[in-house]
């Protein structure tokens, strides 16, 4: 053992969580031995050596394992899974809670490629200054919003209320760039909103525009406030609903469906979990608009409906995202968010890259935008026939 082999070795020593790390990345049991990849390790060790003896700026540990664990992620290839540092693991936290400070952007799935506004939360800095469904974020400050994923842009537009960020985006109709500048707000996004359908009385119109921890309260609470029992028949909207936790979806499609299976998780070893209705079914006629971006918890609720008999679908297919992530809190704040499961509905259909099919196909028109939670009689489209749908229902 030479000189500089020796010292290598006491560095990780001396950082033996480094180690630690190493030896869990690479180490595979092997009918019930454990077998450690030296080679593999070793390659890893010597990066890490080179670059504390011979990069020319320095770089904390802490920096080198952030990195590492963040590549071994992303070398699965898996959209969904990702390692989050600490500003990131509290922001998806705040998500999750539905509170958090930013601009009030909701981007949209259909092109993974490019950030486009899917709407403009209502009564946030983005409404206010006037973004449109649709503008493409082509800047964030002066990061090349181009080069970047989904997670990285909502990361660089959160943050602390009072704060500025300024947003280039293209704008189709105008064929232009159009700088926005915003300040930074206590975004609390209320994600169930409940009225009577205008122009129809004995119509309730329930829209869910996300899936977070205290979702199937707010429902419960909306119905309980709208005295849902007065009216005669509901179209619930959950186009654009990107999903989010799974235990809210089974909490608001228990009132959609009769007891019995709502969704199955199923593990990579092939063990199945039932989730089942909570027994708060509604039992009054309703349809359920979806389209191409009714996504992931969405479309537990559409498809436990579908399987179940309880509701029409109105709408496009949905997008297809059937499994399931779960988040590991790790140390000093990080986590990672992991494909663990896939789920599968009722009758155990397989949704992923997929969709849900809608029993009752309608597309928006060319240029047509859908009327979320309606203040007027002019329904886009869709809602006209989802409401043509449910009143043959109720005859």
């Amino acid at each position: 053992m030479d000189l500089q082999e020796s010292r290598w070795k006491e560095y990780l020593k001396n950082l033996g969580w480094v180690l630690a790390i190493g030896c869990l990345i690479f180490t595979v049991v092997v009918g019930g031995f454990i077998v450690t990849n030296l080679d593999h390790l070793g390659r890893l060790a010597r990066v890490v050596k080179l670059v504390e003896s011979d990069y020319l700026e320095e770089v904390s540990v802490d920096t080198l394992i952030d990195g590492a664990t963040k590549g071994i992620v992303d070398s699965l290839g898996d959209p969904y899974s990702s390692y989050m540092n600490a500003q990131e693991n509290e922001e998806l936290m705040q998500q999750i809670e539905g509170k958090f400070g930013g601009v009030g952007i909701i981007l949209s799935l259909k092109d993974p490629q490019k950030l486009v506004v899917l709407r403009p939360i209502k009564n946030t800095p983005a409404a206010k200054a006037g973004l449109q469904p649709g503008d493409v974020i082509i800047k964030i400050d002066d990061v090349d919003a181009t080069t970047i994923d989904q997670e990285k842009a909502v990361s660089l537009m959160r943050g602390n209320p009072g704060t500025n960020v300024t947003l280039v985006v293209y704008r189709e109709s105008i064929k232009q760039n159009v700088t926005v500048p915003l300040t930074r707000e206590n975004i609390a996004v209320p994600t169930v909103e409940g009225l009577a359908l205008p122009g129809n009385s004995d119509i309730a119109y329930i829209g869910i525009s996300q899936f977070s921890s205290h979702t199937a309260l707010e429902l419960n609470e909306v119905l309980r406030n709208m005295d849902i029992s007065k009216y005669k028949g509901m179209i619930l909207d959950l186009r654009y609903n990107h999903g989010g936790e799974l235990e809210s979806a089974v909490g608001v499609a228990s009132y959609f469906v009769q007891p019995g299976p709502i969704v199955y998780i199923v593990d990579k070893g092939g063990n199945a979990v039932t989730k089942a209705s909570e027994g708060n079914y509604l039992g009054i006629p309703f349809v359920v608009l979806v389209n191409e971006e009714s996504a992931s918890a969405a479309e537990i609720v559409s498809g436990a409906i579908k399987d179940r008999g309880t509701g029409t679908l109105v709408g496009t297919k949905t997008f297809g995202k059937g499994i399931v992530q779960t988040i590991y809190q790790l140390d000093r704040g990080t986590s990672v968010k992991l494909t663990t499961a896939k789920y599968l509905t009722p009758n155990k259909i397989d949704i992923h890259k997929k969709g849900i099919e809608p029993d009752v196909e309608v597309k928006l028109k060319d240029g047509e935008e859908a009327t979320l939670s309606p203040t007027t009689k002019a329904f886009d489209t869709q809602l006209t026939e989802a409401l043509k749908v449910l009143r043959q229902q109720m005859k």
